[in-house]
């Protein structure tokens, strides 16, 4: 399976040219249905293949453009590796696969630019998170997504007793790890002599994430990203009043870390993270709703107003129908757009085209079914501020 976060779907915007080939097809995973996915691919190429001759574009040219698609057809480890969905982006110089756990509608599109609106329900999916696995003898960080996870590599001390011993090598704490099969459940937590004291422990706990939480800020650049937290229940608080990190979950992962296999480790944090975007989802359709009922000029559902709004980064929320078109154009000179009855190399499906321009502006793009659409237009937008 393959990975779809916002910096691809960037990538894909960004590869303009006079011809771009996208093409999206439901593909099985397996039985005798597997066997058809090579031979729905290979009519869809047949397909791009005549339009692009059809608009002028010479055999060998075509031919060219095709090559990395067609390489696939062959390809039997391919086709024995999919997911849900297969999306093939084609242009001059440029040709991208993802495999996606989205099961597409079957469709082709040839124009100046990537249709990427299918993709954009996968984006969801795509949402980065941290876990960072907690224990006094051991940190641990981690980045996934929801299919992929991957340990980060840290550059600062892990464990408490190294942690301490830097802090003050001349202490006089003498510390061991706790047993791991201790039946008090506080596994990793240090034991102390010495001090023979439930606050001094906390006030050295303390001490230690404070110096991971230092750690942390100078490793990760990006501090917008949710951050689940996993560990035993009674060291959580205390990591989160040591932490200044700006995303850190409230609902966090109770257990020994140490005892989980980073699979249990990622599905759990999964299920964490993932009603985020839809809750993301549902307050900006509502907010959208609002703005409307008051009869606000910062919600328009008008195609023509979204889309120059979306050019001028003007765009806070959009919303746009998925397996709809509407075909035109932008003219930038004018400050245009240009209804048009059906595609050609000269125009876009303008759906497409503000959802691209509101997210390269920074902006939320939500792609839903037309029944799910908020307002009663085509379109539906709130606006950062009124042109």
């Amino acid at each position: 399976m393959d990975i779809l976060n916002p910096e691809a779907l960037k990538s894909l915007i960004e590869q303009q040219g006079k011809w771009c080939v996208s093409v999206y097809m439901p593909t099985y995973r397996a039985g005798q249905e597997q066997q058809q996915n090579p031979i729905r691919l290979k009519n869809l190429l047949a397909q791009a293949e005549a339009n692009l001759l059809a608009n002028g574009l010479r055999r060998p040219e075509v031919q060219k453009l095709m090559h990395p698609a067609e390489e696939l057809l062959w390809n039997r480890e391919f086709w024995q590796q999919q997911g849900d969905g297969l999306a093939i982006f084609l242009s001059n110089d440029f040709h991208k696969v993802y495999r996606l756990p989205i099961e597409f509608e079957e469709s082709l599109n040839t124009g100046n630019s990537f249709h990427i609106k299918p993709l954009l329900p996968g984006l969801g999916r795509g949402i980065r998170f941290y876990i960072l696995a907690i224990s006094l003898n051991n940190i641990r960080l981690f980045e996934g997504n929801a299919d992929t996870v991957s340990e980060m590599e840290l550059n600062f001390p892990t464990s408490m007793e190294e942690t301490l011993a830097m802090d003050d090598p001349e202490r006089s704490l003498n510390m061991h790890s706790s047993s791991s099969s201790s039946s008090e459940g506080r596994a990793g937590a240090g034991t102390f002599h010495g001090h023979g004291d439930d606050v001094d422990e906390k006030k050295n706990i303390l001490r230690f994430f404070q110096s991971v939480n230092q750690g942390l800020n100078q490793v990760l650049d990006d501090k917008n990203i949710p951050m689940v937290l996993a560990g035993v229940d009674y060291l959580l608080p205390i990591f989160r009043e040591a932490s200044s990190y700006q995303n850190l979950l409230e609902d966090g992962i109770l257990g020994n870390p140490d005892r989980e296999n980073l699979k249990e480790l990622h599905e759990k944090a999964w299920q964490i993270v993932h009603p985020l975007f839809k809750e993301s989802q549902k307050k900006a359709f509502e907010k959208f709703e609002q703005l409307r009922g008051q009869k606000s000029n910062l919600a328009t559902s008008d195609l023509k107003a979204a889309v120059r709004a979306a050019v001028f980064g003007q765009v806070e929320t959009i919303f746009v129908p998925i397996e709809m078109h509407k075909w035109g154009r932008y003219d930038a000179e004018n400050n245009k757009v240009i209804l048009q009855d059906g595609p050609n190399p000269q125009n876009e499906d303008l759906f497409d085209f503000a959802a691209t321009q509101t997210f390269l502006n920074s902006g939320q793009v939500f792609a839903v079914p037309p029944e799910q659409m908020p307002g009663d237009g085509e379109i539906a937008a709130v606006l950062r501020y009124a042109a």
